[in-house]
Protein backbone atom coordinates (compact mmCIF):
# COMPACT_ATOMS: atom_id res chain seq x y z
CA UNK A 1 0.00 0.00 0.00
CA UNK A 2 1.16 2.89 -0.73
CA UNK A 3 2.32 5.51 2.04
CA UNK A 4 -0.28 8.65 2.50
CA UNK A 5 2.18 12.02 1.42
CA UNK A 6 2.62 13.14 5.34
CA UNK A 7 4.12 10.81 6.21
CA UNK A 8 6.64 10.92 3.58
CA UNK A 9 10.41 11.78 4.57
CA UNK A 10 10.74 15.14 2.85
CA UNK A 11 6.89 16.36 3.59
CA UNK A 12 7.75 17.84 6.81
CA UNK A 13 10.74 19.86 5.57
CA UNK A 14 9.06 21.35 2.36
CA UNK A 15 5.76 22.20 4.96
CA UNK A 16 7.99 24.28 6.71
CA UNK A 17 9.56 25.95 3.83
CA UNK A 18 6.06 26.77 2.29
CA UNK A 19 4.69 27.99 6.04
CA UNK A 20 8.20 30.17 5.80
CA UNK A 21 7.15 31.58 2.19
CA UNK A 22 3.26 31.97 3.41
CA UNK A 23 4.37 33.67 7.17
CA UNK A 24 6.92 35.85 5.19
CA UNK A 25 4.80 37.15 2.18
CA UNK A 26 1.96 38.39 4.83
CA UNK A 27 4.36 40.30 6.37
CA UNK A 28 5.52 41.72 3.33
CA UNK A 29 1.88 42.51 2.60
CA UNK A 30 1.59 45.08 5.04
CA UNK A 31 4.40 47.53 3.12
CA UNK A 32 1.72 47.62 0.39
CA UNK A 33 -1.82 47.95 2.70
CA UNK A 34 -2.57 50.76 4.57
CA UNK A 35 -3.81 50.27 8.05
CA UNK A 36 -5.89 51.95 10.05
CA UNK A 37 -4.64 51.58 14.02
CA UNK A 38 -6.96 52.02 17.08
CA UNK A 39 -4.44 51.18 19.45
CA UNK A 40 -1.05 52.74 19.26
CA UNK A 41 0.55 48.86 19.30
CA UNK A 42 -0.99 48.39 16.40
CA UNK A 43 1.09 50.55 14.44
CA UNK A 44 4.08 48.28 14.71
CA UNK A 45 5.21 46.75 11.27
CA UNK A 46 3.73 43.29 11.63
CA UNK A 47 1.69 43.24 15.00
CA UNK A 48 -0.61 41.36 13.48
CA UNK A 49 1.58 38.26 12.59
CA UNK A 50 3.17 38.60 16.17
CA UNK A 51 -0.64 38.58 17.57
CA UNK A 52 -1.24 35.74 16.00
CA UNK A 53 1.79 33.55 16.58
CA UNK A 54 1.05 34.52 20.20
CA UNK A 55 -2.46 33.68 20.66
CA UNK A 56 -1.70 30.12 18.37
CA UNK A 57 1.08 29.25 21.27
CA UNK A 58 -1.41 30.10 23.91
CA UNK A 59 -3.69 27.62 22.58
CA UNK A 60 -1.60 24.85 22.41
CA UNK A 61 0.07 25.81 25.94
CA UNK A 62 -3.69 25.85 27.09
CA UNK A 63 -4.74 22.53 25.21
CA UNK A 64 -1.43 20.76 26.80
CA UNK A 65 -3.07 21.96 30.50
CA UNK A 66 -5.98 20.59 29.99
CA UNK A 67 -5.15 17.72 28.57
CA UNK A 68 -3.52 16.93 31.70
CA UNK A 69 -6.20 17.98 34.06
CA UNK A 70 -8.78 15.40 32.19
CA UNK A 71 -7.03 12.72 31.12
CA UNK A 72 -7.93 9.50 32.26
CA UNK A 73 -5.58 6.15 32.35
CA UNK A 74 -5.67 3.62 29.60
CA UNK A 75 -7.93 1.09 31.34
CA UNK A 76 -10.50 3.56 32.82
CA UNK A 77 -13.03 1.72 31.31
CA UNK A 78 -11.88 -1.42 31.69
CA UNK A 79 -13.30 -1.51 35.58
CA UNK A 80 -16.33 -1.89 34.80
Amino acid sequence: MKQHWLYRTGTSRKLWILGSIVLALTIMAELFISLHPYFAIERLFSFHALLGFISCVVMIVFAKLLGVLVKRKDNYYDDV
